[in-house]
């Protein structure tokens, strides 16, 4: 399992509060081998992220890839979404945007 915060870095406020850097996306192109889904009632994006890359944890992958802007795990029912197949590119761009931020 990634924890894609491990090697973000961290700051302090001016009062010494400890805070993580925003991460910074990349950028999720289209490609002929990703997987094309209808979502069903239940659906959420940290299951689809199981079921097709065996990682709960790459949730973020799939929501960024259907631009969703939804502060919630829960995914509207009867909506296409795209199953990106490259999880393996896209998680070296995030560690490289993000290492030693």
């Amino acid at each position: 399992m990634a924890n894609r915060y491990r090697d973000i870095a961290r700051s302090r406020t001016t009062d010494g509060i400890e805070y993580i850097n925003n991460p910074i996306y990349p950028e999720i192109t289209l490609s002929e081998n990703d997987f094309y889904v209808i979502s069903a009632e239940g659906d959420r994006y940290d299951t689809l992220a199981q079921q097709f890359y065996s990682d709960y944890t790459l949730w973020w992958i799939i929501a960024s890839a259907n631009n969703s802007e939804r502060a919630s795990l829960v995914v509207e029912p009867g909506v296409q979404l795209r199953i990106p197949a490259d999880k393996d590119r896209i998680l070296q761009a995030y560690n490289q945007f993000n290492k030693k931020r």
